[in-house]
């Protein structure tokens, strides 16, 4: 297993905060995406969801302007297709693979989210943004589209039309808008959002991590197009397969003896 602690990340800064994996974003000075972060990432996810200790992961920006402006424009400037086709892969590798993490995963957006920023941000489960903070997908604006998962997972947080309004029509929100239409959880002040995406994390902590990853698997299954019916089987089922983990027993057992439990996460 790559020891993701000691592990060289293109473009990413990685803590540990206990059973929080802490990742900000490092490609100054708008925290743009290239080929190599994004391969990064998609490693990092998948070392991650191998060390049994990790919990939870925060994703942030550094500095206080950006937590990244997505895409570096000056790759497409040919009009590479194959390049295009290279760099669309590898944003759906990693923000699939961000998607995809077994355990909680929050974006403390700490500023200015654009595109391949914002979908980064769309791929976790939880979003916190600063007060002084935009969001957009403008890619429309320079004849492109949001190819990392933005066209899916905008209208599955705020609905149809706010989708629309903010991939047909270009436009910014700022952070009240985010929370007011559910893009966001949480509106914080300026350089605030990780401290807050670490204390949720370790909320987070306090479930058992077989629990979380599979509540998260079944609460996205809707993006499968599974029926209503198969995922309440799959619901009940999930729920005895519970019963072959360690924490199972450990939480109800710690519950009726009035102590906190000891999570192994197997």
């Amino acid at each position: 297993m790559m020891d993701w602690r000691k592990h060289e990340h293109v473009g990413l800064k990685v803590d540990a905060d206990g059973h929080v994996a802490v990742v900000t974003l490092d490609n100054p000075p708008a925290h743009t995406w290239t080929v190599h972060s994004l391969s990064a990432l998609r490693d990092l996810v998948g070392a991650l969801n191998a060390d049994k200790t990790i919990y939870a992961l925060v994703i942030t920006g550094g500095g206080e302007k950006f937590f990244s402006a997505g895409a570096d424009l000056k790759q497409f400037a040919s009009g590479d297709k194959a390049a295009a086709r290279e760099a669309a892969r590898r944003f759906g590798e990693a923000f699939e693979a961000l998607s995809g993490f077994r355990g909680v995963s929050i974006a403390a957006i700490n500023g200015y989210a654009m595109g391949g920023g914002l979908e980064c941000a769309l791929a976790c489960d939880l979003r916190i943004i600063e007060e002084h903070a935009q969001v957009a997908l403008p890619e429309a604006t320079v004849g492109l589209l949001p190819c990392a998962g933005g066209t899916q997972n905008l209208p599955r947080l705020v609905g149809e039309g706010w989708a629309k309004r903010m991939i047909l029509l270009g436009e910014r929100i700022d952070a009240d808008t985010a929370v007011r239409i559910g893009l966001a959880e949480e509106k914080v002040g300026k350089g605030e959002a990780k401290a807050l995406a670490i204390e949720w994390a370790q909320k987070a902590g306090k479930q058992s991590p077989s629990s979380v990853a599979a509540c998260k698997t079944l609460v996205q299954a809707t993006r499968n197009g599974i029926s209503h019916a198969s995922a309440l089987v799959a619901e009940r089922e999930a729920f005895v397969d519970l019963f072959d983990r360690a924490d199972q027993a450990e939480g109800v057992n710690a519950f009726l003896e009035k102590r906190a439990p000891q999570w192994k996460n197997a």
